[in-house]
């Protein structure tokens, strides 16, 4: 019998709001608001690549699609600067020029992950990949790793949650949402740990510019045989509203990969694609080593008015406020937030972290990041 109209349970399951079910009210506030909780950059991108300084009489066809895999010619540039930042053969077959980091990571799981597949997620996490898994039918499996000292308690805690049904391991570093950089002997670990189990590693690369301590790890220099791994403009310049990064993996991979990007988004948008060049070519690395510069200083002026740590990479804090929760829990604490025209990210969008929220120090200019950090300094006590 024909089934009536009806919806994809999976999809049903998915919250509709990942870093805030609250905007609106901050909307309707008068005075200066805070608006930390999604994650993006107050700056503009560098100039000479942004959309305004692009022309059709330079760029022909700037308004037409570009062959599915990205332009020729962002593609070799692409190759070159995958070549120098990971020491891995790379050739133009190996990358996909995808709608942002997010849009590529779907065609990875599209691509590798069959309906009823698990992915291990290390956790806290991105909070898009949980719902990117669960619209590819396959089901995220949170790995905590916040209280783990070391790589032996990651694998371990990794492989206690492995099944027969188990495809991949995803990992973010550095993390969005705690800022952490994630140690060698960490990737090295999961990279190992994923040869042995015969899995494929997600690696998300999209904060690799913006290191504060420590050292990124490129997984695809460990395990090139199995990763696939994310990159953004959006991160690296300031080009969020672009839509535009590509992915790195094994041949193979990645043209099974192209099938799903070709049957969802078609192709990158084109002027995005030449803005990334650009970027890529000339003052973009400049403009993300002052960027990383600023994004450090208000990270760490930030989590000193707050009393923990200063982030290691990334633009992200994650704070545990359990000491602050009354009967009505985070989303009360959140509404007070909102009372005081602060708009945090909720901790259950990046996994089972209900006492947490996750503040963005990049997504305002900093004096008004840092008074939003003292609103929430005097909410907590401190």
């Amino acid at each position: 019998m024909p089934r009536h109209p009806t919806y994809a349970p999976s999809v049903t399951a998915m919250s509709g709001s990942v870093y805030s079910a609250l905007a609106d009210q901050l909307s309707r506030k008068e005075g200066e608001v805070y608006p930390l909780h999604v994650g993006d950059t107050w700056m503009e991108p560098p100039e000479g690549c942004r959309m305004e300084d692009l022309r059709v009489a330079q760029h022909p066809g700037l308004h037409r699609y570009t062959p599915v895999e990205g332009l020729p010619a962002l593609l070799d540039t692409l190759v070159e600067y995958v070549r120098a930042r990971t020491g891995v053969a790379t050739e133009r077959a190996n990358v996909l020029v995808t709608t942002g980091a997010t849009g590529g990571l779907g065609a990875m799981v599209g691509a590798l992950v069959a309906p009823g597949e698990e992915v291990l997620v290390l956790a806290p996490y991105w909070p898009l990949i949980a719902g990117i898994v669960r619209a590819f039918h396959g089901v995220p499996v949170p790995v905590p790793f916040l209280e783990l000292a070391s790589a032996e308690e990651l694998v371990e805690a990794v492989r206690s949650r492995l099944t027969e049904r188990t495809a991949a391991l995803y990992l973010n570093t550095p993390n969005n949402p705690t800022g952490r950089v994630l140690p060698r002997a960490w990737v090295e670990a999961l990279a190992e740990l994923a040869r042995r189990e015969g899995l494929w590693l997600l690696s998300d690369e999209v904060y690799e510019d913006y290191v504060y301590a420590g050292e990124h790890v490129y997984a695809r220099a460990l395990a090139p045989e199995r990763t696939l791994s994310a990159w953004s403009f959006s991160k690296a310049y300031g080009m969020a509203g672009n839509r535009c990064g590509w992915v790195v993996g094994p041949t193979d991979a990645v043209a099974q990969m192209r099938k799903v990007s070709t049957h969802s988004f078609y192709s990158a948008p084109t002027a995005a694609q030449l803005a990334g060049m650009r970027a890529l070519q000339g003052p973009g690395p400049r403009w993300a080593a002052a960027a990383a510069a600023q994004y450090s200083d208000t990270g760490g002026k930030v989590a000193a008015r707050l009393g923990v740590p200063p982030p290691q990479g990334s633009t992200f804090l994650f704070l545990d406020v359990a000491g602050h929760l009354d009967e009505r829990g985070l989303p009360g604490f959140l509404e007070r937030c909102v009372e005081h025209r602060l708009l945090l990210a909720p901790g259950p969008s990046f996994g089972p972290f209900p006492h947490h929220v996750r503040l963005c120090f990049t997504c305002s200019p900093p004096e008004v990041v840092l008074r939003g950090a003292e609103v929430l300094a005097r909410l907590l006590g401190r």
